[in-house]
């Protein structure tokens, strides 16, 4: 299993066009991938957009990111990427 933390930085945060872009980007590994919100206990499946929006991450929120599988690494470099572009948003 790899773990990282991210700080959600774009404007609008993890609203329903941010959250589709990382269901299609997590859909592409077939490690399980979750997120979850230290501050309030929340977690997400990154394959679900209605899981990811009850994340309600809005932006400056902290983020820990968890995958587990054969693509682990692959996986949580790409997300790493996207929260830190700022799902093209900056």
């Amino acid at each position: 299993m790899r773990e990282a933390q991210v700080k959600v930085i774009n404007p609008l945060g993890l609203h329903a066009r941010a959250a589709a872009q990382l269901v299609r980007l997590a859909a592409q590994y077939s490690s399980r991938i979750t997120l979850h919100r230290s501050d309030n206990g929340g977690m997400a499946n990154a394959k679900s957009i209605l899981s990811l929006l009850a994340l309600s991450a809005s932006k400056g929120s902290i983020i820990q990111i968890r995958v587990d599988g054969v693509d682990e690494e692959d996986a949580l470099a790409a997300i790493e990427t996207l929260f830190a572009n700022g799902f093209g948003e900056l």
